[in-house]
């Protein structure tokens, strides 16, 4: 490796370890936000040299297992049990849990995201309604193939103090999986029963899939 090509990947490296910290000590909320601000505290023009998503979710973890094992493992615990009660309730639509609380790497600030499935999307509205939850309307921008992105409409509520985000799929869209933001790759998410599973068996890495 070059001297140039060693100082590129330190460069990388330094942005991804600061991004990782911003974002499980601080709540910045999305990888290319963290490292965007990670960028320029380093000094560092924040269009060149940027690390990947995959490197900024391993830089997380690193970060979660040096200076956080005692506290975000439990974290990470209560709020898939949130995540569960959630998908219980709303088990008619058909929920997956998605997103860092399934992959294990949810921080203090952190909201549980499941997908639904409904035609109409009052239909959800009315649910939450009904049971006497307060909500406001969203939106999310999800990943629905190769350089391809469409906006959901979505729900937020509190059950408790965690933020639970809804976001709406028709159902002519259940057989499609999203892509996930950080890879690419088909999206990783968990049923209801895959869920149930997680807790059930304490693991703490997540491994409930479609």
């Amino acid at each position: 490796m070059t001297h140039a090509a060693r100082s590129a990947h330190k460069i990388r490296t330094e942005i991804a370890q600061l991004a990782a910290k911003l974002i499980a000590s601080e709540g910045v909320g999305d990888f290319l936000t963290a490292k965007r601000k990670a960028a320029e505290r380093l000094g560092l023009r924040p269009d060149r040299g940027m690390p990947t998503n995959i490197e900024i979710e391993a830089a997380l973890r690193e970060y979660q297992r040096l200076y956080q094992s005692g506290s975000q493992p439990d974290r990470v615990a209560a709020l898939r049990r949130a995540a569960l009660k959630a998908m219980e309730f709303l088990a008619h639509f058909r929920p997956r849990l998605t997103g860092a609380v399934l992959h294990g790497t949810a921080t203090d600030f952190s909201e549980v995201t499941l997908h639904l499935y409904c035609n109409v999307a009052e239909d959800v509205a009315l649910h939450l309604a009904d049971a006497g939850i307060d909500f406001e309307h969203s939106s999310r921008t999800i990943k629905t193939g190769p350089g391809e992105s469409r906006e959901f409409p979505a729900l937020k509520f509190l059950a408790g103090d965690t933020p639970v985000v809804l976001v709406l799929f028709t159902e002519a869209l259940e057989a499609t999986t999203p892509l996930s933001p950080v890879d690419g790759k088909p999206m990783r998410r968990a049923t209801l029963a895959a869920v149930r599973a997680l807790l059930d068996t304490g693991m703490g890495s997540g491994s409930g899939r479609e």
